[in-house]
């Protein structure tokens, strides 16, 4: 029975390295600048719309990297929705938004509109007051590049819905670090599923929706809860019928503080688990397959002892650090190789955490407001 066990296990991990290498073979041919279109002529005026909840450390710097886009001020229409905030939110973004030739505004949200809650509820109340025909989201700790909008426009052809780009996340810290690789190597997964046809997600912090797809779906305002709020209204815009781009490259790359502790990471992670169990079975379970490395490696270990499982591991390292390498060129940004080795120490410690963490179960809670 031990040899039937160790055959199975050494034959799930066997599969698991061929679909990673696969995956980074997929990635590694694709340029990232593909299905884009010409620029609108005259090129459109464009809403930015941010919710911020407590932000007056965060937000001044995603308002600088705003003034300093590319795109025409006086084509820019950026508004920000002060979710209740107990701090200085809105007098911060006023001074850094001072003399800005385009049109700003910070908008106090006191009401609720019909079952949005937290932040789908302030993105609810600026789609309304938004005047364009397209609606650039983003968070109030990110920084956006210079080519941002034109970047993103440029994927913006008919019948497309949304268009999302990529998000690094910044920070000095090894925690921070390790954080950039989980995400850039996550993303690049997403960008090969979503290549093959496949919609997977939109990020919230870096997305655009046209006012068509959003408006179609009756808004924030009609879809059911959720607190991964981009992921319902990716959803409903797929569900009417409108296509959608996924781009990877440094000229859409959002750069994201990162989680400063542990306890945050999870609440975080927690939170994304929500949106996971709206996703289709085929690409959960395909989630569930990836997942299980670490329980299949430990099966081996115990079966066939140290010496096999320690060359299994060595090769996902080899074949994943391959992708992690693409992704890092592809986003603009630097990957530190050394930290590969502790990036799989990390990724043990997070997903073990995670599983205790959704045992305990509970209610997400998320800029000091808990949900269900």
């Amino acid at each position: 029975m031990s040899t039937i066990w160790l055959l199975l296990m050494v034959g799930f991990l066997a599969l698991w390295l061929l679909g990673m290498a696969y995956t980074a073979w997929r990635f590694g041919s694709r340029s990232g600048a593909s299905l884009t279109g010409p620029l609108p002529v005259p090129l459109p005026r464009v809403s930015i719309l941010i919710a911020a909840r407590d932000e007056e450390m965060a937000l001044p710097r995603c308002l600088a990297s705003l003034r300093q886009l590319n795109y025409p001020a006086e084509l820019l229409e950026i508004l920000v929705g002060d979710d209740a905030s107990t701090d200085r939110t809105a007098t911060v973004a006023e001074a850094a938004m001072q003399g800005f030739a385009g049109h700003f505004r910070v908008i106090p949200i006191t009401e609720m509109l019909g079952q949005a809650r937290g932040k789908a509820n302030v993105l609810a109340h600026l789609a309304r007051l938004a005047t364009t025909n397209f609606f650039f989201i983003t968070d109030a700790d990110i920084s956006l590049p210079t080519t941002w909008i034109e970047a993103v426009l440029a994927h913006a052809a008919p019948g497309v819905g949304t268009v999302t780009g990529i998000t690094a996340v910044d920070g000095s810290r090894l925690f921070h670090r390790l954080q950039g690789i989980d995400w850039l190597l996550s993303l690049s997964m997403v960008q090969v599923v979503s290549d093959l046809g496949r919609p997977v997600t939109a990020m919230g912090n870096n997305m655009l929706v046209t006012r068509a797809a959003y408006e179609v779906t009756g808004g924030y305002e009609a879809l059911p809860f959720s607190v991964t709020e981009d992921f319902a209204l990716f959803q409903a815009v797929l569900a009417a019928g409108f296509g959608f781009r996924q781009v990877f490259n440094a000229q859409v790359r959002a750069d994201s503080l990162p989680m400063p502790t542990w306890s945050a990471l999870l609440r975080q992670r927690q939170r994304w688990l929500r949106g996971v169990a709206g996703l289709p079975l085929r690409l959960r379970l395909e989630l569930l397959f990836f997942s299980g490395f670490w329980p299949a490696l430990v099966g081996v270990a115990f079966w066939a002892g140290p010496g096999l499982a320690l060359g299994i591991w060595g090769a996902k390292v080899l074949v994943q650090g391959t992708l992690a390498g693409l992704a890092h060129w592809r986003a603009g940004v630097r990957l530190r190789w050394w930290l590969l080795p502790l990036f799989e120490l990390y990724t043990l410690a997070i997903t073990g955490a995670i599983l205790a963490f959704q045992l305990r179960g509970g209610a997400v809670i998320w800029k000091g407001r808990r949900y269900q």
